[in-house]
Protein backbone atom coordinates (compact mmCIF):
# COMPACT_ATOMS: atom_id res chain seq x y z
CA UNK A 1 0.00 0.00 0.00
CA UNK A 2 1.36 3.36 -0.97
CA UNK A 3 2.31 5.99 1.60
CA UNK A 4 -0.49 8.26 2.65
CA UNK A 5 2.28 11.29 1.68
CA UNK A 6 3.11 9.51 -2.13
CA UNK A 7 -0.59 9.09 -2.40
CA UNK A 8 -2.07 12.75 -1.05
CA UNK A 9 0.92 13.93 -3.64
CA UNK A 10 -0.79 11.86 -6.26
CA UNK A 11 -3.94 13.33 -5.91
CA UNK A 12 -3.32 16.49 -6.02
CA UNK A 13 -1.11 16.28 -8.99
CA UNK A 14 -3.86 14.59 -10.58
CA UNK A 15 -5.73 17.82 -9.56
CA UNK A 16 -3.44 20.28 -10.86
CA UNK A 17 -2.82 22.20 -7.90
CA UNK A 18 -0.25 23.38 -6.42
CA UNK A 19 1.03 23.22 -2.76
CA UNK A 20 0.62 26.74 -1.84
CA UNK A 21 -2.54 26.87 -3.38
CA UNK A 22 -3.58 23.48 -1.66
CA UNK A 23 -2.55 24.80 1.58
CA UNK A 24 -4.84 28.34 0.51
CA UNK A 25 -7.56 26.34 0.05
CA UNK A 26 -7.64 23.76 3.05
CA UNK A 27 -6.12 26.46 5.62
CA UNK A 28 -3.34 24.25 6.28
CA UNK A 29 0.26 25.70 5.78
CA UNK A 30 2.24 24.80 2.74
CA UNK A 31 4.93 23.49 4.73
CA UNK A 32 2.90 21.10 6.57
CA UNK A 33 1.49 19.87 3.09
CA UNK A 34 4.83 19.59 1.78
CA UNK A 35 5.86 17.76 5.29
CA UNK A 36 3.37 15.31 4.72
CA UNK A 37 3.72 14.49 1.40
CA UNK A 38 7.74 13.88 1.59
CA UNK A 39 6.16 11.32 4.41
CA UNK A 40 8.22 13.43 6.90
CA UNK A 41 5.05 14.16 9.21
CA UNK A 42 2.34 12.46 10.54
CA UNK A 43 -0.67 14.09 9.90
CA UNK A 44 -3.49 14.06 12.34
CA UNK A 45 -7.27 12.76 10.85
CA UNK A 46 -8.08 16.87 11.02
CA UNK A 47 -5.29 17.79 8.98
CA UNK A 48 -5.78 15.06 6.21
CA UNK A 49 -9.88 15.89 6.29
CA UNK A 50 -9.06 19.43 5.68
CA UNK A 51 -6.84 18.93 3.23
CA UNK A 52 -8.68 15.83 1.49
CA UNK A 53 -11.66 18.32 1.36
CA UNK A 54 -9.45 20.89 -0.04
CA UNK A 55 -9.18 18.47 -2.75
CA UNK A 56 -12.74 17.28 -3.75
CA UNK A 57 -12.59 14.11 -1.92
CA UNK A 58 -13.16 12.35 1.63
CA UNK A 59 -11.22 10.25 4.16
CA UNK A 60 -13.20 7.14 3.25
CA UNK A 61 -12.63 7.77 -0.47
CA UNK A 62 -8.85 8.72 0.22
CA UNK A 63 -8.53 5.05 1.79
CA UNK A 64 -11.00 3.00 0.04
CA UNK A 65 -8.58 0.27 -0.85
CA UNK A 66 -8.23 -0.51 2.36
CA UNK A 67 -11.64 -1.38 3.28
CA UNK A 68 -11.91 -5.15 3.48
CA UNK A 69 -13.66 -7.55 1.40
CA UNK A 70 -14.15 -9.85 3.55
CA UNK A 71 -17.86 -10.71 5.48
CA UNK A 72 -18.59 -8.15 8.20
CA UNK A 73 -18.21 -9.16 11.45
CA UNK A 74 -18.26 -7.34 15.32
CA UNK A 75 -14.90 -8.67 15.96
CA UNK A 76 -11.74 -7.48 15.46
CA UNK A 77 -7.88 -8.72 16.52
CA UNK A 78 -5.09 -6.60 16.76
CA UNK A 79 -3.97 -7.56 12.91
CA UNK A 80 -7.43 -6.52 11.59
CA UNK A 81 -7.31 -2.50 12.93
CA UNK A 82 -6.27 -0.86 9.82
CA UNK A 83 -3.23 1.48 10.11
CA UNK A 84 -4.54 5.38 8.60
CA UNK A 85 -2.07 7.36 9.82
CA UNK A 86 1.55 6.27 10.90
CA UNK A 87 4.67 8.10 9.26
CA UNK A 88 7.55 8.03 12.17
CA UNK A 89 5.93 9.49 15.45
CA UNK A 90 1.82 8.67 15.26
CA UNK A 91 0.13 5.26 14.88
CA UNK A 92 -4.00 5.95 13.74
CA UNK A 93 -5.30 2.32 13.76
CA UNK A 94 -8.94 2.32 13.48
CA UNK A 95 -11.39 -0.26 15.02
CA UNK A 96 -14.27 -1.65 12.80
CA UNK A 97 -13.26 0.50 9.29
CA UNK A 98 -15.73 -2.10 7.67
CA UNK A 99 -18.72 -1.66 10.27
CA UNK A 100 -21.48 -1.20 8.20
CA UNK A 101 -23.23 2.38 8.08
CA UNK A 102 -20.64 3.53 10.92
CA UNK A 103 -21.43 6.72 13.04
CA UNK A 104 -18.46 6.39 15.06
CA UNK A 105 -14.86 6.57 14.60
CA UNK A 106 -13.09 4.72 16.93
CA UNK A 107 -8.96 4.70 16.90
CA UNK A 108 -5.95 3.30 18.75
CA UNK A 109 -3.28 6.21 18.82
CA UNK A 110 -0.16 5.44 19.57
CA UNK A 111 2.51 8.45 19.96
CA UNK A 112 6.09 8.13 19.76
CA UNK A 113 8.53 10.40 22.14
CA UNK A 114 8.50 13.53 21.31
CA UNK A 115 5.23 13.08 18.87
CA UNK A 116 3.02 15.82 18.44
CA UNK A 117 -0.59 16.35 16.37
CA UNK A 118 0.69 19.61 14.75
CA UNK A 119 -1.15 22.36 14.25
CA UNK A 120 -4.45 23.05 16.67
CA UNK A 121 -7.07 21.95 14.79
CA UNK A 122 -10.86 22.04 14.25
CA UNK A 123 -13.63 20.11 13.22
CA UNK A 124 -17.36 19.67 13.05
CA UNK A 125 -17.49 16.54 15.92
CA UNK A 126 -17.22 15.61 19.09
CA UNK A 127 -14.48 13.70 20.35
CA UNK A 128 -13.44 11.73 23.76
CA UNK A 129 -10.80 9.40 24.57
CA UNK A 130 -8.72 7.86 27.27
CA UNK A 131 -5.17 7.55 27.88
CA UNK A 132 -3.36 3.99 28.39
CA UNK A 133 -0.15 4.56 28.88
CA UNK A 134 2.19 7.31 28.91
CA UNK A 135 1.38 10.89 29.29
CA UNK A 136 0.00 12.82 26.59
CA UNK A 137 -0.16 16.87 26.83
CA UNK A 138 -3.96 17.92 25.46
CA UNK A 139 -5.04 21.46 24.58
CA UNK A 140 -8.39 22.31 24.18
CA UNK A 141 -9.23 25.96 23.34
CA UNK A 142 -7.55 27.71 25.75
CA UNK A 143 -7.23 24.60 28.21
CA UNK A 144 -4.18 22.80 28.47
CA UNK A 145 -3.81 19.46 30.52
CA UNK A 146 -1.17 16.02 31.02
CA UNK A 147 -3.25 13.07 31.01
CA UNK A 148 -2.02 9.92 32.43
CA UNK A 149 -3.35 5.92 32.56
CA UNK A 150 -6.72 6.26 33.30
CA UNK A 151 -7.30 9.52 32.67
CA UNK A 152 -9.83 10.72 30.07
CA UNK A 153 -11.15 13.79 28.29
CA UNK A 154 -14.51 14.84 26.24
CA UNK A 155 -14.66 17.65 24.02
CA UNK A 156 -16.34 19.87 21.32
CA UNK A 157 -13.97 19.30 18.14
CA UNK A 158 -15.11 22.48 16.62
CA UNK A 159 -12.75 24.14 19.54
CA UNK A 160 -9.00 23.94 18.45
CA UNK A 161 -6.97 20.61 20.07
CA UNK A 162 -3.72 19.13 19.83
CA UNK A 163 -1.77 16.13 21.36
CA UNK A 164 1.54 15.85 22.33
CA UNK A 165 3.18 12.65 24.12
CA UNK A 166 4.95 14.15 26.96
CA UNK A 167 5.90 11.20 28.52
CA UNK A 168 9.55 9.67 28.14
CA UNK A 169 8.67 5.94 26.17
CA UNK A 170 5.30 5.60 24.18
CA UNK A 171 1.82 7.03 25.10
CA UNK A 172 -1.28 5.14 23.93
CA UNK A 173 -4.47 6.55 23.75
CA UNK A 174 -7.95 4.80 23.38
CA UNK A 175 -10.33 7.22 21.54
CA UNK A 176 -13.43 7.82 19.49
CA UNK A 177 -14.85 10.66 17.37
CA UNK A 178 -18.81 10.98 16.01
CA UNK A 179 -19.64 11.67 13.49
CA UNK A 180 -16.89 9.71 12.13
CA UNK A 181 -14.30 12.20 9.85
CA UNK A 182 -12.79 8.75 8.29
Amino acid sequence: MPKIGSKLRELRRRRDLGVRELAARSGISHSTISLIERDRMSPSIDTLGAVLDALGTTLPGFFSDLQSSLPYTPFYTAQDLVEIGKVDTISYRVIGLDHPNRQLLMLHERYAVGADSGEAFTHAAQEAGMVLSGAVEITVGGQQKVLGPGDGYYFDSRLPHRFRNVHDGESEILSAITPPTY
